[in-house]
Order: structure tokens, then C-alpha cells, then sequence
């Protein structure tokens, strides 16, 4: 039972924290949702590189709760994607906001673990 507790204390962490970097506002007038991840993506240079290292915590934690390889691969993917096309000023912007690699992640995740 425990260990049923601590993993889903580790699925709701992460919903918060996908949800905070994905999804955490709506842009006014529209029913657009952006979150931090979109937002540090407007800082050149560091910003998508931040939005990184934020979204590598989901996949070490997928890790921890025993995600195959497989399940990691397309995680990790979904990231480098995110990453990429999300550092082409403007247009990767965009993306960043449309993509929501965080909140796929964990919904992977959570279709994986059947949690």
C-alpha cells in the first residue's frame, strides 16, 4: 500500500509541475494555455535550455518509478523535439506554447504505469 501512496504522490507531482510548465495560464482573450516552460522559452540563449533541464526532472522520475526504455526513448524525444524546434525564434515559440511536451510526457507515463 505504500508504495501504491508514494506513486501516486510522484504522478501528482508531476501533474503539477507539467501543468506549471505547460498549461499554467490562458492568454487573455483566447483559450490558449501556456505555462513557464513557454515563457523562459523568450529568454534567448537560456531559456529553452531551462525549459530543458525542467522537463529532464519528468523523465528522471519516470525512471525512478520504472518506465521501460521505450517509454524513456519517446519521452526523451518529445523533449529533444520540444527543445529544438522551440529554440527557432518566433516560430519555436509558438511551438513551445501549441507542442506541450511536459504534459505528454506524463500522460504517457501515466498510460505506461496504468496509474
Amino acid at each position: 500500500m505504500a508504495n501504491h501512496t508514494t506513486k501516486r504522490q510522484s504522478f501528482e507531482r508531476l501533474d503539477q509541475l507539467s501543468r506549471l510548465l505547460d498549461t499554467a495560464f490562458e492568454i487573455p482573450g483566447t483559450n490558449i494555455r501556456m505555462g513557464i516552460d513557454g515563457l523562459i522559452g523568450l529568454i534567448p540563449g537560456i531559456g529553452d535550455f531551462a525549459g530543458m533541464l525542467f522537463s529532464s526532472y519528468i523523465i528522471l522520475e519516470a525512471a525512478r518509478l520504472g518506465a521501460g526504455k521505450t517509454i524513456l526513448t519517446r519521452m526523451i524525444l518529445n523533449v529533444a523535439i520540444d527543445s529544438l524546434l522551440g529554440s527557432i525564434p518566433v516560430i519555436g515559440d509558438a511551438f513551445d506554447i501549441y507542442f506541450k511536451a511536459n504534459r505528454r510526457n506524463v500522460a504517457l507515463l501515466r498510460r505506461h504505469m496504468r496509474e
